[in-house]
């Protein structure tokens, strides 16, 4: 019986201790949710929250809300952004980041220093090309029918007088013919003839030489020819220079005319190399500078040049002009075509007693039509700080950029994470390297940098007006820029 009582307790003690339980649980939570004075912060906390969320646009930053929403101007969703104290006034071109913020944008800065050494390296890209003064056209000077082409392939080298083709010539015929019976009738009347008659016998003959030598015959095939028992019907077609066959002109069997080109021949023995200059680097680049120059075909090597022309005309297309380059070739590593890059060692453009300029990496500035904007890190600030500055740059010098105004001597500049600092600081609505002025308006003292101020806001008639009349002025505002 006992056993019997101890079981049925047993089930049913936990039906009983669970509504104690849930008892239990409920009168603690009343105790730590109903307390008069929590939910009254936490309303509190949730409306100043409200109050310090904006809402903006990704890619209309210009658009500030208070409630969430749309953008007027292309409809995508709008991002809570808190207010940032970087865009008070005074401080509208600062913003802060904080340490770790700094490390995931990879922020990098630099110093800004004084040009110690007066020459800077300079790189441009080119062409291997031929010297225009070495190519030559090996031409007929005699007309017929090519029977045989002996140098058929370009690429090949000939030697000065080497035979590259035999043709079938008629008048060559003709012209070894009287010179056959030139000289017998010279022989046959050397003897028994009177010396006049001798006299002009050997005046035909020498006629007849020279008829030969015009038509391109030497003077040792020609005393071979002179000596024969009949005329030839060919004749043999020498180069009077040597090179390297780079185009071929004529086909065999074809007829040809006097003078009809052959072939073209270069000497590689001398190059060009021509490089393509920006109108930045022309006012650096003369006659005469020594040039290295480096090809992807042949690394660890380099070869020397000299600047022989600056092209005085510039390519409306490209927006560049050639600068040539004579370099030696004498072991033909070098080959027409190749794409080198040529470093230029120039003078940066200043007297000995001038003061050397300041100058910042290429990557620092930001470039916005004529505007040049650079993110300065500033010092003694509790957090990292950088402010974005107008700056004046003179013409790039390899990889580096001097600074006519704007910067002094000693402050650090962004040189890698720019465009995540502006693209923040044009998120929380200060003036980023969008709306800075243009060059004109930049001031001219670095020194003292007054704060340029945007012009007046247009009115306009937004299409998509938001509810309440505070959204719908932040909007005009937006329209603004």
């Amino acid at each position: 019986m006992k056993e019997a009582n101890k079981t049925r307790l047993a089930k049913t003690a936990p039906w009983v201790a669970l509504p104690i339980v849930a008892a239990v649980a409920f009168g603690l939570g009343g105790r730590l949710l109903g307390s008069p004075e929590t939910p009254a912060t936490d309303l509190e906390a949730q409306a100043h929250d409200a109050e310090e969320t904006i809402w903006t646009c990704a890619m209309h930053t210009q658009i500030r809300q208070t409630e969430p929403g749309s953008c007027p101007i292309c409809g995508m969703d709008l991002i809570p952004v808190e207010r940032s104290t970087g865009a008070d006034e005074g401080t509208a071109g600062r913003i802060s980041l904080s340490p770790r913020a700094k490390i995931l944008a990879r922020i990098r800065t630099a110093e800004t220093v004084r040009l110690g050494s007066g020459r800077v390296e300079r790189r441009l890209l080119g062409r291997v090309d031929y010297d225009e003064r070495s190519l030559r056209t090996v031409t007929a000077w005699i007309g017929g029918r090519i029977d045989r082409l002996h140098v058929s392939t370009t690429g090949e080298r000939v030697k000065r007088g080497q035979v590259i083709a035999t043709l079938y010539s008629p008048e060559v015929y003709t012209a070894h013919q009287d010179l056959i019976q030139a000289r017998q009738q010279f022989e046959r009347l050397q003897e028994t003839a009177t010396p006049n008659a001798s006299r002009a016998a050997e005046a035909a003959l020498n006629a007849s030489r020279d008829r030969l030598r015009l038509l391109g015959v030497p003077d040792g095939e020609l005393r071979t020819m002179e000596t024969a028992d009949k005329p030839s019907e060919r004749a043999r077609i020498r180069t009077p220079f040597g090179g390297t066959v780079i185009e071929r002109l004529a086909t065999q069997g074809n007829y040809v005319e006097t003078g009809s080109g052959l072939y073209r021949v270069a000497d590689l023995s001398t190059l060009w190399v021509q490089l393509d200059a920006y109108e930045s680097d022309l006012p650096v680049l003369k006659a005469g500078q020594q040039v290295l120059i480096r090809v992807d075909a042949l690394p660890g090597e380099a070869f020397k040049g000299r600047v022989t022309f600056v092209d005085p005309m510039l390519d409306p297309n490209t927006r560049t002009a050639r600068v040539r380059i004579e370099v030696k070739n004498q072991d033909r590593r070098l080959r027409p075509g190749m794409f080198v890059e040529a470093s230029v060692q120039s003078d940066t453009g200043r007297e000995p007693a001038e003061e050397a300029p300041l100058v910042v990496p290429a990557t620092a500035p930001l470039f916005t039509g004529r505007r040049s904007v650079v993110y300065v890190e500033l010092k003694n600030a509790e957090e990292p700080t950088y402010e974005a500055r107008v700056v004046t740059l003179g013409p790039r010098m390899g990889d580096l950029y001097p600074v006519l105004a704007g910067l002094q001597e000693g402050e650090r500049v962004v040189i890698h994470g720019a465009f995540a600092i502006d693209a923040d600081l044009q998120i929380q609505g200060g003036d980023s390297m969008m709306n800075v002025p243009d060059d004109d308006e930049a001031p001219n003292d670095h020194a003292e940098a007054p704060k340029p101020k945007s012009p007046p806001p247009k009115k306009r008639r937004p299409q998509n007006p938001p509810p309440s009349a505070g959204d719908h002025q932040q909007h005009m505002q937006g329209h603004q820029h």
